[in-house]
């Protein structure tokens, strides 16, 4: 991991925390061998238990805190990623929350929020803030929820390929409405589907249809002030690509990613 690190020329990362928390990496050796390539951890994130990303249907059923059977197993979870991140000396971590129903009275929703509560207190207890990562539900309904749950704690990593990806809104508009809750964004690009019920397709970022001067504009206007996370989850030259990204970050701010 740090080799590619090296290879895509950034120097800061958002790291995996489930790794570190159960073993399978240890903490300072990951650590140490990002250092060795002038890279830090700036944030973390977290996946939940049994998360399915085979189709659109699977991970309404599987994502986030909304699986039943997975919950107690989740917040566990959430408590031993809050401690690494800790350890790490981490300010965020973020975690897809799940599909969350738009409507109130949603017997469902209830349930949710609790859950989601949980979590914030877990991450807060370290000092930790926590964010939900956008694409899962629309802005309207992701604003409700922030604001049902009402703690300062808990915002928004913004990801503008994802509402394209599961067809949840314009980005840039919802970008905009989600802007004072916002904490992190990611930097990805999509397409959208062309058959209704099924992905897009995630692409190299400025060969999508995110509006980059609207988003640039977005952050420009509402002055924020966040960590901007390359992100590339697809493709046969990922190192490649996140460079590009890279130098449309750089070509937009005038910073050095």
């Amino acid at each position: 991991m740090a080799k590619k690190v090296a290879e895509t020329g950034v120097s800061a990362v958002q790291l995996h925390l489930d790794p570190l928390r159960t073993g399978a990496w240890s903490t300072s050796a990951t650590v140490e061998a990002l250092a060795g390539v002038g890279a830090v951890v700036v944030s973390g994130m977290m996946e939940m238990e049994a998360e399915d990303y085979s189709s659109l249907e699977s991970i309404c059923e599987t994502g986030g805190v909304r699986p039943d059977k997975h919950w107690e197993e989740n917040l566990r979870a959430a408590h031993g990623n809050a401690a690494v991140a800790k350890e790490l000396g981490l300010e965020l971590v973020s975690l897809h929350a799940g599909f969350l129903p738009h409507d109130p009275a949603d017997p469902e929703r209830p349930k949710l929020i609790s859950r989601l509560r949980e979590l914030d207190k877990a991450f807060a207890a370290a000092g930790i803030r926590l964010a939900f990562e956008t694409g899962q539900e629309d802005a309207a309904t992701l604003l409700g929820v922030l604001e049902e749950i009402g703690s300062d704690n808990i915002g928004v990593n913004f990801d503008p390929a994802n509402m394209i990806l599961y067809a949840m809104g314009d980005p840039v508009d919802s970008f905009e409405r989600l802007a004072p809750h916002v904490m992190q964004v990611h930097i990805k690009d999509a397409t959208k589907t062309l058959t209704p019920g099924t992905w897009g397709a995630e692409v190299p970022v400025g060969t999508g249809e995110v509006d980059w001067d609207g988003f640039f504009r977005v952050i420009s206007a509402k002055a924020l002030d966040v960590g901007m996370m390359i992100e590339r989850e697809a493709g046969e030259d990922r190192v490649g690509d996140i460079k590009v990204a890279r130098a449309l970050i750089e070509s937009k701010t005038g910073a050095q990613a």
